[in-house]
């Protein structure tokens, strides 16, 4: 580790601490947005798994 990893470092000025905040919600959202992509993907993944089940099952 480098010394400047371990120091700790200056607060930010409050024009800096809000642009910080607004880039770290962009990040949260942005993975939140991924996130409910990523579970609409899978119910409807498991959607067409079931009708498919459905038709499968009525041919037999």
């Amino acid at each position: 580790m480098r010394l400047n990893e371990i120091a700790p470092q200056k607060p930010l000025n409050p024009e800096q601490a809000r642009l910080k905040s607004m880039k770290d919600r962009v990040k949260r959202d942005q993975e939140a947005v991924k996130a409910e992509r990523a579970r609409q993907k899978i119910k409807a993944g498991q959607q067409d798994l079931i009708k498919r089940n459905l038709v499968d099952t009525t041919k037999l």
